[in-house]
This record gives structure tokens, C-alpha cells and sequence, in this order.
């Protein structure tokens, strides 16, 4: 099994507008540097179901929606502490 790459948001995003201006997905990889075809597809398939949050996941962790790292302000974290 391989190794996990985790690409920067910047990456998943220049790709989605090189895929959006008609480029190649071979030359999109070979350009950014991306391993597998079906990660652009899955990035893509994101920005169209706009699920833009989906792209500064890190590798392995799976927000629900509304749960992740960034959702909650500093209030309602205090509010579940006090809880």
C-alpha cells in the first residue's frame, strides 16, 4: 500500500481551474504533480456539488457536515465546555 499524499488547497484549486479551461487530465497531473486520476475527479466532482470545504480536509479525517475543525466559533465552544 502506499503512501498518503496530502495536497494544499492551492494545488486542488489550480487543478479545478486547469480542468474547468478544458486542460487535459494527464497534463493537469503532470503539471501539478498529482498521482492518481481518480483524486482530480474526486476534487472535481466536490467543486461542482460545491463542497468547498471538503477541499481543506486533511488526508484521512472526514468532516460531516457542519463538524469540522472550523465550524464552530468561539462561543458555542464555550457553551459545549460548560456543558
Amino acid at each position: 500500500m502506499g503512501t498518503r499524499v496530502s495536497y494544499p488547497v492551492e494545488v486542488k484549486m489550480k487543478a479545478i481551474e486547469m480542468r474547468l479551461a478544458g486542460v487535459p487530465v494527464k497534463e493537469v497531473m503532470e503539471t501539478l504533480q498529482i498521482r492518481n486520476r481518480t483524486q482530480l475527479k474526486t476534487w472535481m466532482r466536490w467543486y461542482k456539488n460545491g463542497e468547498m470545504k471538503r477541499l481543506e480536509q486533511p488526508v484521512g479525517k472526514q468532516y460531516t457536515y457542519g463538524k469540522g475543525p472550523h465550524s464552530q466559533d468561539a462561543f458555542a465552544k464555550l457553551e459545549a465546555e460548560n456543558r
